[in-house]
Formats: structure tokens, C-alpha cells, sequence
């Protein structure tokens, strides 16, 4: 066989990347173990005029993977992304990534061990290690991929100020552990997100560039070591949404929008459950949330 007989059979194999993991969420969403989606699977590739090039594929529910190679081509980089998806997507299945109540002790158990904690923690939501141990309980039967999609809107709040937000106003975290752990990434969230941080650029001009190059530079670090990408790589889109609006004339009035809709929803839903703790309550023993 001639090397360009070799080439051809390799690029061959990896363009059956694509289908594959195609045919795998297909398979997922027929058997009924996934809500029907019009994409099940989502590419995007950067733009470049030269290599290296760049492509993520976003797979229902979120998760975000991209390729790790230093590739020559588009194709090449989709097909890459998609390889690195697919084994992601297999491992996933395996037994031991559902979370389950032996799973659950086994996880607990191990970060007392790394921590300053102890097993009495987990049955008490005000600590780390009983917020952790809450959220696990919360999402059991879910695998561990569809558990990282939920706590990357707790790492996106925390990075965005949004816990302490609720920390400063006595808001216990089991309450806010138990509703976000309903919610899904939506272009509200994210707008709220990048009004919040384009309140801190009027604060420190100049602060929202010097957030996107830090965001770029983790999201090309972790791209580069075949991790999940959905929490960096919005980190970078809220940051550049936010970028492109400093200059908005009508900046004042999307922050009076902004404040007067701030965790409405979530109100709303406290209220109608006649949760105890109170926004504004100046009296409230609500736990930290961070």
C-alpha cells in the first residue's frame, strides 16, 4: 500500500468519527433516554486564515468538547472534536459515572479527605461538604456528564457574583442548590451575566478585556487537554457579549432592566412555596453560599 493509499484509509476511519457519534446520540434520543432535538449535535469552527484550526461540538445538554490536535485543516479539526465527544460520550455510560447512593458515599467519604471536614457535614446543606453531598442527591440516576452541565451554571454563578449576591442577601444555600439545580443555560442568563459584568467595566475600565484574554487563554488551555469546555468557553461568550455592549448609548437603561428583573424568577418561585427566607430581610439566619 502506498503512503497516499495510507493517508486516504486514515482519513476514511476519521470521518466515520463524525457519523459515529452522530449515530450515538441518535440511538440515545430514539431509545427515549433523551427529549427529542432538532441538532442533536453542534459544531462550530473558528474562524482562521491559517492553522492551527479550532472546532467545539456541543452535545445535547451542553457539554462542550473541542479538538486537542494541532490541526491542518477544518475537516480535520471536526473531525478531531468529534473523536474526543465520542469517547467522552462512551466512557460516560459506564456504570460507574451514574450517580447512586454508593456512589454518592464514596464521593462524600472522599472529599472529607481532602478537605477540613467531616462525614457529619454531609447531612448539614450550610457546609461545602453538605452542599456537595445535597447536590449529588438532588441529581441521582443522572450520569456524571449530565452532572458537570448542572454544575457549570453554580461555577458560572459563583465566577459572576451571583452565590455571593445571594450570600450577602441571607439566602441559605440549600434553597438556591435546590432551585438552580432545575435550571438550564438561556440567552436571559447570559444577558443577565454580561450586564453584571458590564456594570464592573464602568467600575474599572478596562476590566471586561483583561477577563476575555484570561477566559481565551483557559479556554485554549483546556481545549489542549481534551477537558469539558461548556464552563470556559461561556465564560469567553459573556465576557465578548458584554465587550461588544461597552459602548451601547443605551447602556444605563439595560442596567435598569437588568436591576429591575434580577432574580425575579427566582422570587417567584420562592414565594409561591412560601420558602421563609426573605431577599431583602435584613433579620434572616440564611446560611453562606459560598
Amino acid at each position: 500500500m502506498s503512503g497516499a493509499d495510507s493517508d486516504d484509509d486514515r482519513a476514511f476511519k476519521d470521518l466515520n468519527v463524525v457519523g459515529m457519534l452522530h449515530k450515538f446520540w441518535e440511538q440515545k434520543q430514539a431509545a427515549g433516554v433523551m427529549m427529542e432535538i432538532e441538532n442533536l449535535v453542534v459544531y462550530e469552527s473558528i474562524p482562521s486564515p491559517s492553522p492551527p484550526f479550532i472546532c467545539y461540538v456541543t452535545l445535547p445538554g451542553g457539554s462542550c468538547f473541542g479538538n486537542f490536535k494541532h490541526c491542518y485543516s477544518k475537516a480535520e479539526a471536526r473531525r478531531d472534536a468529534a473523536r474526543v465527544a465520542l469517547m467522552n460520550s462512551t466512557f460516560n455510560e459506564l456504570p460507574c459515572r451514574r450517580i447512586t447512593p454508593e456512589f454518592i458515599s464514596h464521593s462524600v467519604k472522599e472529599a472529607v479527605s481532602t478537605t477540613s471536614g467531616n462525614i457529619a457535614d454531609a447531612s448539614d446543606p450550610s457546609t461545602s461538604i453538605g452542599a456537595y453531598c445535597l447536590m449529588l442527591e438532588l441529581n441521582t440516576g443522572k450520569t456524571m456528564l449530565e452532572f458537570q452541565e448542572i454544575m457549570t451554571v453554580f461555577q458560572l454563578l459563583h465566577w459572576n457574583g451571583t452565590l455571593k449576591a445571594f450570600r450577602d442577601m441571607r439566602c441559605s444555600r440549600q434553597e438556591v442548590i435546590q432551585y438552580y439545580s432545575q435550571q438550564r443555560l438561556d440567552e436571559r442568563t447570559r444577558s443577565h451575566m454580561a450586564l453584571d459584568w458590564l456594570q464592573k467595566e464602568l467600575q474599572s475600565p478596562g476590566l471586561l478585556s483583561q477577563e476575555l484574554q484570561l477566559a481565551v487563554k483557559e479556554l485554549g488551555e483546556a481545549r489542549r487537554t481534551g477537558r469539558e469546555l461548556r464552563f470556559y468557553k461561556e465564560k469567553k461568550e459573556i465576557l465578548s457579549l458584554a465587550l461588544s455592549h461597552a459602548d451601547a448609548e443605551d447602556l444605563e437603561e439595560e442596567m435598569s432592566w437588568r436591576e429591575a428583573t434580577e432574580f425575579d424568577c427566582f422570587e417567584e418561585r420562592r414565594t409561591d412555596t412560601n420558602e421563609s427566607c426573605q431577599f431583602h430581610s435584613q433579620g434572616s439566619d440564611g446560611e453562606s453560599l459560598e
